[in-house]
């Protein structure tokens, strides 16, 4: 083979990225770094083959049954004024629609509990792995978009059937605590490894790119880690 030939070939070679979205579904900037990272990926898809997998975060494992009014958790949580609140949810309206995300324009009346969406996720993570993203998407749609209770067997299952999933088996899933001893084991895994804000965007098991980052800054990163590896 000549040389030229060679150099072309390993231009045009995907090399393979394990991806790691650590997340909750209740953050909405974990929603706009997904869409973010979906875009970067689908610019690279000559370049890279992204294997993406969704593994849990609570932001508030301790919330009770029923959720918290959300202006009163962001004002206890980090003490925000209506006002910081409201110019928050207008940054990230502008940053979800850059991305092509929806918020409701009303933000969220209350939060709630993820703990049974992070089990559905990753029973679907273990078991159709390829249709884990659809499930993480409708969730997130779900949640921020239109603004539901995340709590509700209802509406996660509404969520597992939009996927295209066994919604007989998700439902028999919420109705014990299967899986739950494998989330609690990936949450304090990520959390020991110095994970304690989301979105946590692990690539190799090596690489952190933290935050919702916009489009270019996710594809310039995969660019280079794809590099360093061609190059290995």
């Amino acid at each position: 083979m000549q040389l030229s030939t060679a150099i072309h070939l390993a231009h045009i070679m995907s090399y393979p990225l394990k991806i790691d979205f650590v997340s909750d579904i209740s953050c909405p900037w974990c929603a706009i770094g997904l869409s973010a990272l979906e875009q970067a990926l689908d610019r690279l898809q000559n370049e890279v083959a992204a294997e993406l997998h969704f593994q849990p975060f609570e932001l508030n494992p301790q919330m009770p049954a029923g959720g918290q009014d959300i202006g009163e958790h962001l004002a206890q949580k980090y003490g925000s004024t209506p006002e910081q609140q409201a110019q928050i949810r207008d940054t990230i309206r502008q940053r979800g629609a850059e991305v092509g995300f929806s918020f409701n324009p009303a933000g969220r009346g209350r939060i709630y509990n993820t703990f049974d969406a992070h089990r559905l996720l990753h029973w679907a993570g273990l078991e159709t792995p390829t249709q884990q993203p659809a499930l993480k998407k409708a969730l997130l749609v779900a949640c921020h978009t239109q603004g539901q209770n995340m709590e509700s067997h209802e509406v996660l299952l509404a969520a597992v059937a939009q996927a295209g999933l066994d919604v007989v088996r998700a439902r028999a899933i919420l109705a014990s605590d299967e899986f739950a001893p494998e989330v609690r084991e990936r949450e304090a895994f990520y959390t020991s490894q110095g994970i304690h804000s989301v979105p946590a965007v692990i690539i190799n098991d090596r690489h952190l790119i933290s935050g919702g980052q916009p489009v270019a800054v996710f594809e310039q990163a995969l660019r280079q880690i794809a590099a360093s590896q061609a190059q290995a």
